[in-house]
């Protein structure tokens, strides 16, 4: 199943709210803002997205519903900074010191303190949000990678017909190198031997044989067409084959000898560029 690794999930309750959002990153990267009363759940929180998520950035931010927890306030601890508020104003310009965001005290460690009885039920409540949140992030994910496997797979069809379009081209492209060749002698006033003509025909023929190229780009297709309709994540395969595909493409253009199939060896390399461009969000 493809799935994307751009996507966004949300999910929340009477205590807690969760927004998770994820974009496409080479690895599986995690990051988490948490209360400090919650942030030795992170290390739970890791394992529950391992299972779920292969690749990508996560970036998981959890917010207290605090209409309905109302923490105490440590008084030591905002008095303490208050008076490190003081010294700092004591030491600098007063115009380079602005008032202090009493939102901005209460992110500090220490100055909320503990919820007491209330801390359980919090714990529990903020899993079960950010399983919720991560099936919403999932569902985006798949949702999203169903429309790119669709687009690789139109994508994947016009490269077949590009190649198909070169196959019939090519089957005749002796009798050009003939011709271009003997209009070249004629334009001499030289006599032409038949036999060397043809050995020089037979030699640019095979210089400009693009046959492997051709079937090399078919079978890449193929293992295109089947990591998309696996079951496991397939990007990191999806990219390796659009690097397979862009370098037999661009074979294709330097051996191209008609001008038809120069062509559309660049039609090719244009859509193998916008599919190396959707990979990139595949997980």
């Amino acid at each position: 199943m493809v799935a994307s690794m751009t996507a966004f999930g949300r999910a929340g309750c009477a205590l807690v709210a969760w927004e998770i959002r994820s974009v496409n990153h080479r690895y599986l990267e995690l990051g988490f803002r948490l209360p400090d009363q919650l942030r030795d759940l992170e290390r739970r929180l890791r394992e529950l997205a391992l299972r779920r998520i292969r690749r990508g950035k996560v970036d998981a931010t959890l917010r207290l519903a605090t209409a309905e927890i109302t923490p105490e306030i440590n008084a030591k601890a905002v008095e303490h900074l208050l008076a490190a508020v003081d010294a700092i104003r004591r030491q600098a310009p007063s115009e380079t010191i602005g008032p202090v965001n009493p939102l901005d005290l209460m992110r500090f460690p220490g100055v909320l303190a503990d919820l007491g009885g209330d801390i359980d039920a919090l714990k529990a409540a903020a899993i079960e949000g950010f399983e919720a949140a991560l099936d919403d992030l999932v569902e985006h994910r798949a949702s999203e990678g169903a429309n790119l496997a669709a687009l690789l797979g139109e994508r994947l069809a016009e490269v077949e017909r590009i190649v198909a379009a070169v196959r019939a081209l090519i089957a005749d492209h002796g009798d050009y190198l003939r011709d271009r060749l003997l209009d070249r002698v004629q334009a001499l006033t030289t006599s032409v031997d038949e036999d060397r003509l043809e050995q020089e025909v037979a030699l640019l023929v095979h210089k400009a044989d693009v046959a492997e190229e051709l079937d090399r780009l078919e079978i890449h297709v193929g293992e295109a067409r089947t990591s998309l309709a696996g079951e496991e994540p397939c990007g990191r395969r999806l990219d390796f084959l659009m690097q397979e595909l862009g370098r037999e493409a661009n074979t294709l253009a330097a051996k191209s000898i008609l001008p038809d199939a120069a062509r559309l060896a660049v039609d090719l390399k244009v859509v193998i560029e916008q599919m190396r461009e959707q990979v990139q969000n595949v997980e």
